[in-house]
């Protein structure tokens, strides 16, 4: 049994994470103390986390709904909320017997709603395009990563993989000690994980999980990458802690995120920057960032990353294929000025101009004397030793 338990009296909240099986209800003496003492001091809402515990026998379930259900009892006015994680498969089905109990138990699965753009992002009409965006970064990013810091031989973490292919191609080209690729969408690890059988590869850990969250110990790692995902989260600090923490002392992460509005082209460049301005005020809408990429070096320093590397580089229709590029920009125009601009509630007319632009912009790619242009910071910080 290998289990910790803390009580944040600024969030009022009991955070129990780890393994909890054990063989008597006296072991639990612990659990009990923290617990009590917490929900005395309580008053309104008192929060157990459980988002990281991965394993919970009978005998603890019992003990600590017998803990909830006397403390309901015993303090009336107090309301106590369970927060789970889909990413423990069991957890909300088990905690939600809670909510019987009281009508003051709820239970709450924490990542529900893990991205406020989910839905749309994850559409899988969208995954294929994916990997022909990763074909056109990696040309730049094969010859980044080592400036920041990736050597052959390292334990690499790659967090929000996405479908896989990023994980695929470090495998292939750095030979890493140990590879895990996380993400928290279903859909992308099941495409990972056929993309990895049809190239033969069975080196790389596919795992379902939760970037704000990880169920990984703390030091592991050489090298952690997470790319094109802190702009997609609202809370994008709350996964550069976890970066951090995973993340050996001396070890560095690396980022990759976008500032759409400096996307370009020509000609017709005046309705491809309408366009593409308006694209970032679709992400904000959702509470998405797709402007962030020059904010990384701020959000890397806040968490406490030293010997910050920063560059950009520009993803061109010259960059291999221009009718890549071109089904790119299509697919963008699918999402943006389909399913997310509905959502938002957009008119006819705006939608109109809205996909114009991206038209435009694969005019210009296309264009035997065009230019197109996708702009990507990169950014790595080494944590302290």
């Amino acid at each position: 049994m290998s289990f910790t338990i803390r009580y944040d009296d600024n969030n009022q909240e009991l955070m129990v994470a780890g393994s909890m099986s054990p063989q008597s209800a006296g072991e639990l003496g612990e659990l009990r103390k923290i617990f009590e003492k917490s929900a005395r001091t309580v008053n309104g809402t008192l929060y157990l986390n459980v988002k990281r515990l991965i394993r919970l026998n009978n005998i603890a379930f019992h003990e600590l709904a017998g803990l909830v259900a006397r403390t309901c009892q015993e303090k009336p006015e107090l309301k106590i909320s369970v927060v789970t994680s889909s990413v423990v498969g069991w957890s909300a089905r088990k905690f939600s017997k809670l909510a019987r109990i009281s009508p003051n138990i709820s239970v709450e699965q924490y990542d529900k709603q893990f991205y406020p753009g989910q839905d749309v992002l994850e559409d899988g009409g969208f995954i294929p395009i994916l990997r022909t965006q990763t074909k056109m970064t990696w040309r730049h990013e094969r010859e980044i990563l080592p400036r920041h810091g990736l050597k052959p031989g390292m334990a690499v973490a790659d967090v929000c993989c996405g479908i896989g292919d990023f994980a695929a191609l470090i495998y292939k080209e750095f030979t890493p000690s140990r590879l895990i690729a996380i993400d928290h969408a279903k859909p992308s690890l099941a495409y990972a994980r056929k993309v990895a059988a049809d190239f033969g590869i069975k080196g790389i850990e596919y795992v379902y999980g939760d970037a704000s969250q990880l169920l990984l110990d703390d030091n592991q790692f050489d090298f952690v990458t997470c790319r094109h995902s802190l702009q997609v989260f609202d809370r994008p600090e709350l996964i550069l802690k976890e970066l951090f923490r995973i993340c050996k002392p001396g070890g560095r992460v690396y980022i990759s995120n976008e500032k759409n509005s400096h996307c370009l082209g020509e000609p017709r460049a005046e309705s491809i920057q309408w366009t593409y301005t308006e694209v970032a005020k679709l992400w904000d809408h959702f509470k998405m960032d797709i402007e962030l990429g020059p904010k990384s070096r701020r959000y890397m320093m806040d968490t406490g990353f030293e010997d910050i590397r920063m560059e950009s580089f520009m993803v061109t229709n010259l960059d291999g294929d221009p009718q890549d590029f071109a089904d790119v920009i299509q697919a963008w125009e699918d999402v943006y000025a389909g399913k997310m601009a509905a959502e938002r509630g957009d008119s006819e007319e705006f939608i109109k101009k809205f996909r114009q632009g991206f038209q435009d912009h694969i005019f210009a790619a296309l264009h035997p004397k065009g230019y197109a242009g996708w702009p990507i910071w990169v950014a790595s910080g080494r944590k302290p030793a």
